[in-house]
């Protein structure tokens, strides 16, 4: 399958947001309810749109016909250790019937190649820790753990 990567516009707004959904599926942490997963992430992409950032850029995968296969958010970030900026994957989501079939890792190479247009030093991304599927699809295409966030209920 031919993939194509281009810049998200409005009209894509309504199948971000349905594709929003497959980001709790992976199954949340007990102390996480999967609505307020969801939620979060679509009220940052709505104001995506709302509000616009210049540091940020929005991505669509999509076949050859125009059928699009899933999105990516990136997003420009500062180390908390060195300060110095650099390239954040804030979110990525593949339809279902889209998985597997290279539509994650365009968007990845995708990513990839705007931070190093914007000559960023590192690429990063947040993912649970329970999400082993995304997990080792990161590590596949060369991205290593870095710090692991405790939480304790209280």
């Amino acid at each position: 399958m031919s993939i194509n990567v281009r810049q998200a516009t409005v009209e894509d707004l309504p199948f971000i947001l349905a594709t929003t959904e497959r980001l709790s599926a992976f199954g949340p942490p007990p102390w996480r309810e999967a609505a307020d997963l969801v939620e979060g992430e679509a009220r940052t992409l709505r104001e995506f749109f709302d509000a616009p950032d210049p540091s940020s850029t929005l991505l669509i995968a999509q076949t050859a016909s125009g059928d699009a296969l899933g999105f990516a958010l990136l997003e420009e970030a500062r180390d908390y250790f060195t300060h110095e900026w650099h390239g954040h994957l804030g979110i990525l989501a593949v339809a279902a019937a889209a998985e597997g079939t290279g539509a994650g890792a365009a968007l990845i190479r995708a990513a990839e190649a705007w931070a190093r247009r914007r000559r960023y030093p590192t690429l990063t991304l947040n993912v649970f820790e329970r999400n082993r599927h995304a997990r080792d699809v990161y590590e596949h295409l060369g991205f290593e753990p870095d710090t692991i966030r405790y939480l304790k209920k209280l």
